[in-house]
């Protein structure tokens, strides 16, 4: 049984734009406490579409005035891959990948050469071929960040806790704003405000949770003052999943939907979804299976459901994708979830896996809705989806996060080699079993203790206080091994009361009705000082307030950046995402115009 659960990802579904449906787009909308889940009158202050250029050419941020771009930094060391089978042909693969990215760049398909020439984006913090496992590709002289799609939430303002004591939202583990925001930033650009989400910024990190001895959860919680003042505190909320180890998760059956459109032919596009794809592949277990679709003007069985331990078999097949057609995503989802439907069970993982630039029109006669509806009926069939976005010009975010929260998958990014390690190596294959879901976290704060508060982030996963406890409001998942961290800046107006409670509910993987556990936010959690706080929490702090600067949210307009760095760098552990951060951070506030000024408070 489990403690917690929410999000709603229906009610913020039934928002969107009508409009956008007839180019097969989707935008994005986020729920509203004060109004029915199906109102759309507050819809045009909450959220907004926007396209990278205009949230450039209206954002206050952007310098145009800005010195010489600092020269990329390096990137930190890759973590050591996590133990997988060696076979000869991997050690063939890795000796030979560097000079097949490198030949597949060079290839041009008839009508898109000058296209992918200046428009493919440096693939992340992959400057040079230091490594023979990073594909060595240029930078072009200027980054192609213009077209890509977002969709703009108002960041949470504060609450009088008098008037509502409860915050409640969804977990979210995704992590794709952090990496799209880090190839801006590699880029000399800043990332347009409705690319930053702040609990994906967090979420991108590890801390140090205990797991559970029992059960699905553990809740840490902690706080300390702020370090800008204001007579403010931070509150940390992280909840920590069970963990499964590979040999004792069940069997997974991925069937991986590959965007072979002309739009994938840049060398950060497909091929590199190619070596994604075989990374995942090796690190599978030999009870697994693994199949393969494809679509652009037309959709392919390209490889039917095969062990994973035929590993000749499945390379040869990604190996021989290439890109050229146009985009019909609709009815490449169809096809990959009828495969995936067949192996679904309460003892196989089924899972389909979407490789994409996002650049899609959703095919004939399917609307975005009804792609999105078909997903939800799978969902009830254990089937869940992961989307993965590439490239840069095009990109989809806005797309490709509705399809993950609806198909009750995880969205992720991959910038660079190193990233596709990371996400295929760990996140997704050491992942694969969802352990909850449903899982919404509802904080109640006592208004003795706390005048007023605010949630840093999560707005599109805000939840009506209401559909708490009502189980049929759909909500996030959780996959073994998963972390949430979520923070509250808070008015504690008596250090010596409780400052609330924070509960949870969460579904069983094949549960109808949920559980809920409650654990007490007492004053002993509260550090005295910033120094007293764990490092873990110092950093998580650090980001939330790096991401929150970046959107632009109002209440973080005055924080001192300088004072965000000196409290990042304090906090790195050694760890080389953490340090790759202080740098990220170094470079955007460089970029952003009011950084100076701020610092100079």
């Amino acid at each position: 049984m489990f403690p917690f659960s929410s999000s709603s990802k229906l009610n913020r579904l039934t928002r969107w734009s009508g409009t956008a449906l007839v180019l097969g787009l989707v935008s994005g909308c986020s729920t509203s406490k004060q109004a029915p889940a199906t109102s759309t009158a507050a819809i045009p202050q909450a959220t907004k579409s926007v396209s990278d250029s205009k949230a450039n050419e209206a954002s206050p941020l952007v310098d145009r005035s800005a010195p010489e771009p600092l020269a990329p930094p390096p990137p930190p060391s890759a973590p050591p891959p996590a133990p997988t089978r060696t076979r000869p042909e991997e050690k063939v693969a890795d000796a030979q990948k560097s000079a097949r990215l490198a030949k597949e760049s060079r290839g041009r398909a008839p009508g898109v050469a000058l296209e992918a020439e200046e428009g493919a984006a440096s693939i992340g913090a992959v400057s040079a071929p230091a490594k023979r496992e990073a594909p060595a590709m240029a930078p072009p002289a200027e980054p192609s960040t213009q077209g890509n799609r977002f969709t703009e939430h108002a960041a949470n303002a504060f609450t009088d806790t008098a008037a509502d004591r409860f915050s409640t939202f969804a977990v979210d583990v995704d992590t794709a704003s952090y990496t799209m925001a880090r190839r801006y930033l590699n880029q000399n650009a800043l990332p347009p405000h409705g690319a930053v989400r702040v609990e994906e910024f967090v979420n991108y990190f590890k801390y140090r949770y205990t797991p559970p001895e029992r059960g699905a959860f553990t809740v840490h919680l902690e706080g300390a003052p702020s370090p800008f003042g204001g007579n403010r505190h931070f509150v940390r909320v992280g909840v920590q999943g069970k963990v499964v180890s590979r040999s004792q998760r069940k069997p997974a059956h991925l069937v991986f939907l590959v965007d072979t459109s002309g739009s994938m032919h840049q060398p950060d596009k497909l091929p590199l979804a190619k070596e994604a794809m075989k990374i995942a592949v090796k690190n599978l277990n030999e009870n697994d299976t693994v199949a393969l679709v494809t679509y652009a003007g037309s959709t392919r069985e390209v490889l039917t459901p095969t062990p994973a331990t035929d590993i000749e078999r499945i390379y040869q097949a990604i190996d021989g994708l290439e890109a050229g057609g146009g985009t019909a995503m609709g009815s490449g989802m169809e096809l990959a979830y009828k495969h995936a439907v067949k192996k679904a069970s309460g003892s196989v993982v089924s899972r389909v896996v979407v490789l994409t630039d996002g650049d899609a029109n959703i095919g004939p006669r399917v609307s975005a809705d009804a792609l999105l509806e078909s997903i939800q009926g799978y969902v009830k069939e254990g089937v869940t989806l992961s989307t993965i976005g590439f490239g840069m010009g095009n990109y989809r975010d806005d797309l490709m996060e509705k399809l993950a929260d609806k198909g009750n998958g995880n969205c992720f990014y991959i910038d660079s080699y190193k990233e596709a390690k990371k996400v295929f190596e760990q996140q997704l294959t050491g992942t694969l079993e969802v352990i909850a879901k449903d899982v919404k976290v509802q904080v109640e704060f006592d208004p003795k203790a706390v005048r007023r508060y605010r949630l840093v982030g999560y707005e599109n996963r805000d939840i009506a206080d209401r559909d708490f406890r009502d189980d049929k409001v759909d909500a996030g998942e959780i996959g073994a091994g998963h972390s949430v961290t979520a923070l509250y800046e808070v008015e504690w107006s008596d250090p010596q009361a409780a400052l609330g409670t924070v509960r949870i509910r969460a579904k069983t993987p094949t549960g109808t009705e949920a559980s809920e556990q409650a654990f007490p936010l007492e004053s002993r959690h509260m550090k005295a000082s910033l120094d007293a706080a764990s490092s873990d929490f110092r950093f998580a702090l650090a980001v939330a307030a790096t991401a929150d600067v970046l959107r632009g949210g109002a209440d973080a307009q005055r924080w001192n950046l300088a004072t965000v760095q000196k409290l990042a760098e304090g906090a790195t552990d050694g760890q080389s995402d953490r340090v790759e951060f202080t740098r990220l951070l170094t470079r955007a506030r460089s970029l952003l115009p009011n950084a100076v000024a701020n610092e100079s408070r």
